[in-house]
């Protein structure tokens, strides 16, 4: 045998050379030894038949010794070869990206080829996304039988979405979206068995959808939006239970939506998790079998005709996270049953016909952090028990018809970051936080509305008049002479009020610096210390710092910065908590003159003592990078309070600008490279205190796993966190929600594993990923080394610094030229 495959070498690897000498042998020509001239000549008569049986006998073997070789394949099938080369061909290759794919087949299947996987030498797989190929998908892709997948996705590809998918048995993934395919979708290619994903959008595809599109059993992933699609939904989609993604936004589709969704009797429930039909042209009213999608995730029908009433049974759908039914016809009121969806963080309602009054009970919507009524008929008064809200970040209910106050109860959302109640018919004054946090476009419209500009004052209360006499009789005046009773007594009396108006004084100041202590433990406004430091005097401070100190003990110490303040400026400024963390408490603090800095007061029994606190601090308050939120200045109380000052950021926290933003706002690919990260504050804490912050962060999800055996943090701890946070920035997803039961470097992993690795990237990078498609996928790479579960086989952070400058130079040297950009968040630890 080893003979055998010896002998067989030559023609194995060179199958193309062995056919071209079979050709001349054939052609006639005959070799005869020539002893002087060392050259062979055959005769063809004595060996033409021989050959020709030993050449059929080869081939014919050829695919077996192929097989058994190599898992991989060494060389291509002919079949296979012959189909790539029709495809090549009828690709443009505008970037000469297909060099590889040479005319010998020679490594196709050996990793010479580009985008080419095989097995036993036979193509598994053609990947070639974002590589700008123009041309058409030859119809001969149907003779690759092996084939399971298919990414040709973000180029510029025109031409009808081959037909001959539909006979390929093994397909299971096409990847086509992003590109300039037309024409209508070949009804058969959901026939394909194993089909999991058909991604065809951002497309210009017409026709019908067929409904046999959803035929494959184990299709779980169905995405053919942003095309010009017409006609109806099919049946057939609503009673696939293998289907969990089902997106056919931005259509021409119209009719009703089919009332059928569940109706199959199956073994187990239906799997359908995201349901986007909007920007469409449905009508009829929202189908209430929807409610028997018990894992629904997500409901978008908006941009659309529907009318009637919002069902109640939607009540039921326990798992959703984001119900979207905004610009439609639909009237009625909010059902009552939307209490019980506790996991809603996203409700848009917005320009419909909604009238009646709010009800009371959304206050149990706990994780609401998106809530959209605007342009409604809406009546009554703004419920108080919106305030209960706390993850509310966005609320919004102008163009409608409410009356009375603003609650004071919107006073306590700490995460508001826009509001919205104007063109109502609101009366009274208008909270004076809310007033200071937003701007008169969030109040304008009301007419009996005030307090919100200098524009609208308040109208001061009418002034007491004294009741006239009942009768008309008129008593005379009577003079007489003080007696000394009377003298002593009115003395006693201008006394006591004298004596009245000292006490009121004295407990003025008493409350006053009763609040100022209530600020470390909470509160919604108030001082930052409880003592202040009266007859600041300013003395030299050791490494180019201003310390001020105070008569009763305080210390406060400037870094250079944008402004400059004393020390009771500081501790007497209005503050509002902006988040809590490990660390202590994070404020918004707003100083006399009206500048506004960030505050972090530190945990007093979790940090260093007064010598190794002021020696680290010193250090931080050095930094300054464009990147990183730059200490200003701290502060050091006579009872061990400890205050950090930094710029204020009003974006808010990294976390909240991620994952709490409205829909109307999109983080597009440089901002995300330019956001900052925590720096610092583990080294002020003492042991306890850093064990603590680790524990935090592993609820967080950026814990490395080693932590919690070794329980030290090192540098190597803080790259995982790091690629955590670049994971965070490329995915949207947060670390700290689990994701089909795995963390998000776990997921991730997985996810690239099963070569799906377009679905892991956020869907707003997706829309510009021909343009930084390469960079998306080495910032992955990098993320994925940073959270690599052996320490030592993680970069170090210079390593980091230098890949990310390699991904992206223009992008770090604007930054270290032009400073902050506007895009800064304050910390993570602000959560």
């Amino acid at each position: 045998m080893d003979r055998w495959d010896t002998s067989l070498s030559g023609f194995y690897t060179y199958p193309f050379r062995f056919l071209n000498l079979y050709s001349e042998i054939k052609d006639g020509s005959s070799w005869v030894h020539d002893k002087k001239k060392e050259k062979w000549k055959l005769s063809s008569s004595s060996w033409n038949n021989t050959l020709f049986l030993f050449v059929v006998i080869v081939f014919s073997v050829l695919p077996v010794i192929s097989a058994g070789r190599n898992s991989d394949g060494v060389i291509v099938t002919q079949s296979d070869f012959q189909a790539l080369k029709a495809i090549k061909h009828e690709l443009i290759d505008f970037r000469g990206i297909l060099k590889s794919w040479n005319d010998t087949g020679l490594g196709a299947c050996a990793g010479g080829w580009l985008g080419i996987k095989c097995v036993n030498g036979e193509v598994i797989a053609i990947q070639l996304p974002w590589k700008g190929l123009g041309g058409r998908i030859s119809e001969k892709i149907g003779q690759l039988q092996a084939l399971r997948k298919l990414s040709l996705h973000d180029n510029v590809i025109a031409g009808p979405v081959p037909t001959s998918l539909s006979f390929l048995p093994n397909l299971r993934g096409v990847y086509l979206f992003n590109n300039r395919l037309s024409g209508s979708i070949p009804p058969s290619i959901g026939r394909s068995p194993l089909l999991q994903t058909l991604d065809l959008s951002n497309n210009q595809l017409s026709g019908t959808i067929s409904p046999s599109l959803a035929s494959s059993t184990r299709l779980y992933r169905l995405n053919l939006s942003y095309n010009a699609l017409s006609g109806s939904i099919p049946v057939s989609f609503t009673q696939s239970p293998s289907l969990t993604f089902l997106a056919l936004e931005h259509n021409n589709l119209s009719g009703s939506i089919p009332d059928t969704w569940g109706n199959v009797v199956v073994n187990k429930p239906y799997q359908l998790q995201y349901l986007t039909l909007d920007h469409n042209l449905l009508s009829g009213k929202i189908p209430v079998s929807i409610s028997k999608l018990s894992m629904l995730e997500e409901i978008n029908l908006s941009h659309n005709h529907i009318n009637g009433t919002i069902p109640d049974e939607l009540g039921s759908l326990l798992r959703l996270t984001v119900l979207d039914l905004s610009n439609n016809t639909i009237n009625g009121t909010i059902p009552a049953s939307f209490s019980n969806l506790s996991a809603l963080s996203t409700l848009d309602l917005k320009s419909n016909l909604l009238d009646s009054q709010i009800p009371d009970t959304m206050y149990r919507m706990r994780n609401m952090s998106v809530l959209d009524l605007s342009n409604n008929k809406f009546i009554g008064h703004i419920p108080a028990t919106i305030g209960n809200i706390s993850r509310l970040t966005s609320l919004d209910l102008s163009g409608n018809n409410f009356s009375g106050e603003i609650p004071d109860s919107l006073v306590s959302l700490a995460n508001l970051t826009s509001l919205d109640v104007s063109y109502n018919n609101l009366s009274g004054i208008v909270p004076s936080l809310l007033s200071r946090k937003f701007n008169s476009s969030a109040f304008v419209g009301n007419l009996e509305l005030c307090g919100y500009s200098p524009s609208t004052p308040c109208a001061s209360p009418p002034p007491q008049t004294v009741p006239s006499p009942v009768s008309g009789v008129v008593k005379p005046h009577r003079h007489r002479k003080l007696s000394t009773k009377d003298v002593i007594l009115i003395a006693s009396g201008a006394l006591l009020v004298v004596l009245l108006l000292l006490c009121c004084m004295l407990l003025c100041c008493l409350i006053r610096k009763k609040a100022n202590s209530r600020a470390k433990n909470g509160g919604k406004a108030g001082g930052l210390a409880t003592t202040t430091g009266r007859g600041a005097k300013s003395v030299p401070a050791v490494g180019g710092a201003e310390v001020e100190s105070g008569e009763a003990g305080g210390k406060l110490v400037h870094f250079d910065g944008p402004f400059v303040f004393a020390a009771d400026d500081l501790l007497c400024a209005t503050a509002e908590i902006m988040g809590k963390s490990t660390y202590g408490t994070a404020y918004k603090a707003t100083l006399e003159d009206g500048n506004q800095v960030a505050v972090k007061r530190l945990r007093e029994k979790i940090t260093k003592g007064q010598k190794e606190f002021e020696a680290e601090v010193a250090e931080l308050g050095k930094i300054r990078h464009p990147n990183i939120l730059a200490l200003r200045a701290y502060y050091l109380g006579p009872k061990g309070e400890k205050l950090l000052v930094y710029d204020y950021m009003s974006n808010g926290s990294l976390s909240s600008f991620l994952h709490a933003r409205g829909p109307e706002t999109t983080i597009d690919w440089p901002t995300r490279m330019r956001i900052a990260i925590d720096v610092g504050l583990s080294k002020l804490m003492t042991t306890a205190g850093n064990t603590n912050v680790i524990a935090t962060a592993g609820t967080l999800g950026y814990r490395a796993p080693e932590l919690s055996k070794i329980k030290n943090a090192s540098t190597k701890t803080d790259v995982y966190s790091l690629g955590v946070i670049i994971l965070e920035l490329l995915t949207g997803k947060s670390p700290s929600e689990a994701t089909d039961g795995l963390d998000l470097p776990q997921w991730v992993a997985s996810i690239v594993k099963e070569e799906w690795t377009n679905e892991v990237f956020d869907v707003e990078l997706m829309r510009d990923a021909p343009n930084i498609g390469d960079e998306l996928l080495n910032t992955l790479k990098l993320a994925l080394h940073c959270v690599d579960p052996t320490p030592t086989a993680r970069p170090e952070a210079p390593q980091v610094l230098q890949k990310l400058e390699e991904i992206k130079p223009e992008m770090m040297l604007a930054a270290t030229s032009s400073g902050d950009d506007g895009t800064t968040v304050q910390e993570k630890s602000d959560e």
